[in-house]
């Protein structure tokens, strides 16, 4: 149990550095920053997966069919919603948006395997749902303010920002729990082994996403220097430490912590990705949260160990 949670605290330290991508590189559209970090994951993995290739070749085909569809919705997708909100909102509301995913995903696991990882009593439930809402509404707040006085397109712009973000939180409402069923369903697999094949899967899916970007690009005429952008060093740089740490290494640990927990547990301790999130932006920008946001991060981690309280039955 001990060892689930600490390695649910360091995917979601790990994860959070895909935030700050989007707002180093905001020159950068969102579908080359999610195309280019998944083709550096996919690189990543070819030679660790030559080390491992014993152990991928136990995987079935439906096990290379379940890691297809992992990688297409809560890799490249989810990815690509994330980076288009925070390139459109900033990053405070996507971050937030995505904090409710601790919630969200232990109401989608309480009563969808309740023999497996138990259930808990809506009535339990409640105060935590009700405090990370607020916190969301707080940090909302904040950015709602400064939306008063701007224009209508930027008013626009920030609502395609927000509905982005909410189409990320459902990817990664689905991913976690066919990930977690896959886990559970083959404890005797190694879980870096699984990280690797969906690294391995990812590969193709992200490559003719770049190429089909490309080709797009060039077609209508585009103002953007392709393949690497302006500037070329940097991006794949950044791309390459995102698909190293974030990507193979996150995937890793999560994939620890969901064999040793309840998926309605593991999943509230994605709100460690959101706190990461939000320290590395404010960090980048070399400021300090006003008290509304402050407000709110402390209304979500009460939140979320309140939740953390309530044990599946």
């Amino acid at each position: 149990m001990g060892a689930g949670v600490l390695y649910a605290m360091v995917a979601g330290l790990l994860w959070g550095l895909v935030f700050i991508g989007p707002l180093l590189l905001p020159e950068y559209p969102a579908a080359l920053q999610s195309f280019g970090r998944y083709l550096a994951f996919g690189l990543i993995t070819l030679p660790i997966a030559w080390m491992d290739r014993r152990q991928l070749r136990l995987l079935s085909k439906s096990d290379w069919l379940e890691a297809l569809k992992l990688a297409a919705i809560g890799n490249i997708l989810y990815y690509l919603c994330l980076a288009s909100a925070i390139q459109r909102s900033g990053a405070p509301l996507p971050t937030m948006l995505i904090g409710t995913l601790p919630v969200v995903i232990a109401i989608s696991a309480n009563y969808r395997n309740a023999a497996r990882d138990g259930s808990i009593a809506w009535r339990r439930m409640l105060p935590s749902l009700l405090m990370i809402f607020a916190g969301v509404a707080c940090v909302n707040s904040v950015e709602l303010a400064a939306l008063q006085s701007a224009s209508k397109s930027d008013v626009q712009t920030y609502v395609g920002g927000a509905l982005f973000a909410l189409m990320a939180v459902a990817c990664w409402t689905w991913y976690p729990l066919r990930n977690a069923d896959w886990l559970r369903h083959h404890p005797d697999r190694n879980p870096r082994v699984w990280a690797t094949a969906q690294g391995v899967a990812t590969l193709p899916l992200a490559l003719l996403g770049y190429i089909s970007l490309w080709i797009y690009m060039s077609a209508t005429g585009q103002d953007f220097s392709m393949p690497f952008g302006p500037r070329p060093q940097y991006f794949i740089t950044l791309m390459l430490i995102i698909g190293l740490f974030a990507s193979w290494m996150g995937t890793l640990c999560w994939n620890q912590a969901s064999q040793r927990l309840p998926t309605n547990l593991a999943g509230q301790l994605i709100v460690f990705e959101t706190l990461a999130a939000l320290a590395y932006a404010f960090i980048l920008n070399r400021r300090m949260p006003e008290p509304m946001i402050l407000l709110g991060i402390a209304l979500l981690i009460t939140g979320v160990i309140t939740a953390l309280r309530n044990r599946p039955a």
